[in-house]
């Protein structure tokens, strides 16, 4: 067994006890349930942890990650992630998170097959296919990479206003937020994109439901 397995290990025994030291009710108070704020859809990158980015505890974030923090309507992974976190943990809030030097994005802006990932990357492809004419007329390409990051985290902010379960909640009268935000590794901090919704009312008419409260 490696030394890096056994150091794991190791590691939570000392993060247990640096817990219960602070406080001897840690975990016996965390077992008795979540009621986190926050939903965060962010990426499977290991360089961007949801709870030491902002500074929050063990209780207070949920979290579902995946390549390049895409909200796809046909991923039932994510949707039952977001349907626990809006209908039975009532979060108030959900931020979608990129971050630039994505490389879920950056395969994107190219046409190399990698493998099994290529049909994960094509729905990134779409976020160019609409923005092209403003990420074309960029002829820096760390600035087109970066700006496609960030308009990647646009459309997955909106695709989440589109779906069925926020607007249910919306509909009901549930103080739900969505935001957008961009991680930079380089220096730790996060870009508030000023992409929000609060209500269906800010949604395209195409895409509002009608539905019944019951």
């Amino acid at each position: 067994m490696s030394q890096f397995y056994k150091q794991l290990l190791e590691n939570n025994k000392k993060w247990v006890a640096e817990k219960t030291n602070l406080d001897p009710d840690f975990f016996t108070k965390l077992s008795e349930g979540q009621t986190p704020p926050l939903l965060w859809i962010g990426c499977a990158d290991s360089r961007v942890p949801a709870n030491e980015i902002t500074g929050t505890q063990p209780g207070e974030v949920f979290v579902h990650r995946n390549i390049a923090n895409m909200v796809l309507h046909t991923d039932m992974n994510m949707l039952s992630v977001l349907d626990y976190a809006v209908n039975v943990l009532k979060v108030r809030h959900i931020i979608v998170c990129g971050h630039y030097g994505c490389g879920g994005v950056k395969a994107a802006m190219g046409s190399n097959q990698i493998g099994l990932i290529d049909n994960w990357i094509r729905c990134i492809k779409d976020v160019y296919r609409f923005h092209y004419k403003d990420l074309d007329a960029i002829k820096d390409e760390t600035q087109k990479f970066d700006r496609f990051v960030e308009l990647n985290v646009v459309e997955q902010v909106m695709d989440l206003a589109k779906t069925s379960i926020v607007q249910n909640a919306w509909n009901k009268g549930q103080d739900l937020w969505i935001h957008g935000w961009v991680y930079s590794i380089k220096n730790g901090l996060v870009k508030d994109l000023n992409v929000n919704y609060g209500s269906n009312d800010e949604l395209p008419d195409v895409y509002k439901l009608t539905m019944e409260i019951v």
